[in-house]
């Protein structure tokens, strides 16, 4: 029988953490880690080791990366503060971002998943898609937000796709004595995945009252338990990342089968063999009923 693979899990407390542990304890040997042992309603999660991933001194939990197969990185400090205060809680979470995948590389891990955000690129949906001036964003386009939550998600794909271009020799910093090629080819490639998840949450119709444009959004950017689980196990599993550069690098979308999507699954589909089960327009039918009159377009009722 082969041995199950080692699979990290940092925010293993967390909601969506919580909505795929049912599914990952039967296929992997967890390693699960949090900033606390407990849910969002206080209850204890079994297996939960604490840790504070913001640390930069990595030898206070880079034991915990060991003979790991994969890790997927969930979690995240939430922002506090006015808006323009909020570039420094996120600027931490960058940090803990970069202490993962470094711990990660170290320690000879093969492939990191991490929870990215369809606010990465907030500014295509709130200036162009929900007008109708962009149908449908690639997940390829140059990530552009207009708040600091979607600039730290953008952030984070930027540093996996250096760990994933295997230019991290001669210290890593862009500059070698071949100034043509620079660093690259100098380290080993760690395939990384970034998941911009949509709305991993219930459509709760009375939420929606007199809202009508956020609801078609909602149903548009929804993700299913199952189908939020496929996706990341897909990106766990699946051999071959590369894109069309040879980079062990991938963006996508993390959003079920829904009618009304407006971002492209198709690398997702094409490259992980992602297969989302669910359609938010099936799922939340009686409720599109109910608050849609003007049924049809993502964008203002």
């Amino acid at each position: 029988m082969a041995l199950k693979k080692k699979l990290l899990i940092t925010g293993a407390a967390g909601y969506v953490a919580s909505q795929m542990l049912p599914s990952l304890r039967k296929k992997y040997e967890l390693v699960l880690l949090d900033a606390s042992t407990k849910n969002r309603d206080g209850e204890e999660v079994e297996g939960v080791s604490t840790v504070d991933l913001i640390d930069k001194n990595r030898s206070a939990y880079s034991h915990f990366f060991e003979g790991v197969n994969a890790v997927i990185h969930l979690a995240y400090k939430r922002r506090s503060g006015q808006p323009l205060d909020h570039f420094f809680d996120e600027n931490q979470n960058v940090q803990m971002a970069y202490n993962v995948l470094r711990s990660s590389y170290d320690h000879g891990v093969d492939r990191v998943v991490i929870a990215s955000s369809n606010h990465a690129s907030d500014f295509y949906e709130h200036a162009l898609i929900h007008d109708r001036s962009l149908e449908m964003l690639d997940p390829y386009r140059l990530a552009l937000s207009d708040n600091f939550y979607g600039w730290a998600k953008a952030s984070y794909e930027h540093l996996g796709f250096l760990f994933a271009c295997g230019g991290m020799g001669e210290g890593g910093d862009g500059w070698s004595e071949n100034l043509v090629a620079g660093n690259l080819d100098t380290s080993r490639k760690m395939g990384v995945v970034m998941v911009r998840i949509g709305a991993p949450r219930n459509l709760d119709a009375k939420q929606y009252k007199d809202r009508a444009a956020s609801f078609k959004r909602d149903l548009g950017a929804f993700i299913s338990p199952r189908d939020i689980t496929q996706l990341f196990e897909k990106s766990v599993e699946v051999e071959n990342i590369e894109n069309e550069y040879g980079i062990p690098w991938q963006v996508v979308y993390g959003i079920s089968n829904n009618t009304r999507s407006f971002w492209s699954l198709a690398n997702a589909r094409k490259v992980l063999g992602y297969d989302p089960m669910d359609d938010s327009e099936i799922l939340f039918a009686e409720a599109v009923q109910s608050i849609i009159t003007d049924a049809g377009r993502v964008g203002p009722a």
